[in-house]
């Protein structure tokens, strides 16, 4: 794929995660990468025309950036260039279902779902991370799985690398939780499992901050193995993954959570810890078995996360074994490599093979 060129359209963040991932396997492949972040989404067709921005092979319009879409196809269209568009989350669903800020029978919520279905049915390909999430696009926005692709999130491999975990500790087992205490998260269930918790000594910690903390804290009142710490920079937590032996995912009940392999999953496993997280399909099969170093337990089930980690307590001598299980788990089905497989099948649908 040498000499070809993807342009990045619109206010997107070059730093986040996803982006960083899919940049570095993009360059990786061979093509060259230029941005064009415009003042006003509305208006960046008119700014690019002014700009003279160079036509590319591919239009990629990257997560998050819905509001940039409509200009960045009519710019695409008029010179007969593909465009791809990696939504992450549907801000119908986002709105609706999550926030809810609109009832999903209220005329908010259709005029969003008709906007957001235009855009997509618009694109020459969307990308999901997962194959429920295709499926939730396919069946929502009346979207052709053809024109679906599949590309996990993935995790910054030179960030997060692994390490082996610290045979000297002797203290209580450290289960580590990060995250925004968001209900797709399921914190509470964290809180209500420390509680119901009977087995070796364990030290639950709770890291980041969010809607839902304060509950959390509040409910936490008198368990004394329960620690809450403060965010700490993104450059910082690969160490503080390293420093814990289990890490826990998400437990929401919620259908998008269902439908989502969260970051910290991917980046736990590939700093080799074990994860204990929710059932889900976004998972491949091979993964939901015993010695993949992941647990699965059913969505909001306080009591089976609760036995689960006091499970993986009580063999305290196996978790070198489980970190290794979670480095190979990863490498198999969720790195970096694996992803770049399915970024090279996506690009080759559009036309562009190696």
């Amino acid at each position: 794929m040498e000499n070809r060129t993807t342009l990045w359209w619109g206010r997107f963040d070059p730093g986040y995660s996803r982006n960083r991932v899919l940049r570095g396997l993009l360059g990786d492949l061979g093509w060259r990468i230029r941005d064009f972040r415009p003042l006003l989404s509305r208006f960046a067709g008119a700014e690019a025309s002014l700009r003279r921005i160079a036509t590319p092979d591919l239009v990629w319009v990257p997560c998050f950036r819905q509001r940039d879409a409509a200009a960045a196809i009519a710019w695409a269209r008029a010179r007969g260039v593909p465009i791809l568009f990696d939504p992450l989350i549907s801000a119908w669903d986002k709105q609706v279902f999550e926030r809810e800020k609109f009832a999903e029978d209220s005329a908010e919520a259709w005029g969003l779902l008709a906007w957001e279905q235009g855009l997509f049915r618009q694109m020459d390909m969307v990308v999901a991370d997962t194959v429920p999430h295709a499926e939730f696009f396919a069946q929502r926005f009346g979207l052709d799985m053809d024109r679906l692709a599949v590309i996990p999130v993935g995790a910054e491999e030179s960030l997060f690398e692994p390490a082996p975990p610290d045979r000297t500790h002797q203290g209580p087992v450290e289960v580590l939780f990060y995250g925004s205490f968001i209900g797709l998260q399921g914190p509470e269930t964290i809180i209500e499992a420390a509680k119901l918790y009977d087995g070796p000594p364990v030290s639950w910690h709770l890291l980041g901050a969010g809607p839902l903390l304060a509950d959390c804290q509040a409910a936490a009142q008198g368990l004394d193995n329960v620690v809450f710490e403060p965010w700490i920079d993104y450059k910082s937590l690969p160490a503080r993954i390293h420093d814990a032996d289990i890490l826990l995912g998400v437990f929401g009940a919620s259908e998008k959570a269902g439908r989502v392999i969260p970051n910290k999953v991917y980046q736990a496993l590939a700093c080799g810890r074990p994860v204990i997280t929710r059932h889900s399909d976004a998972y491949p099969d091979d993964l939901n078995r015993p010695g993949s170093g992941i647990a699965f337990v059913p969505p909001g089930d306080a009591g089976a996360l609760a036995q689960a980690v006091s499970h993986w307590a009580s063999a305290r001598d196996s978790l070198p074994d489980l970190s290794a299980s979670a480095i190979a788990s990863y490498g198999c089905y969720l790195s970096n490599a694996a992803i770049q497989e399915h970024l090279r099948n996506a690009l080759a649908r559009l036309g562009f093979r190696d």
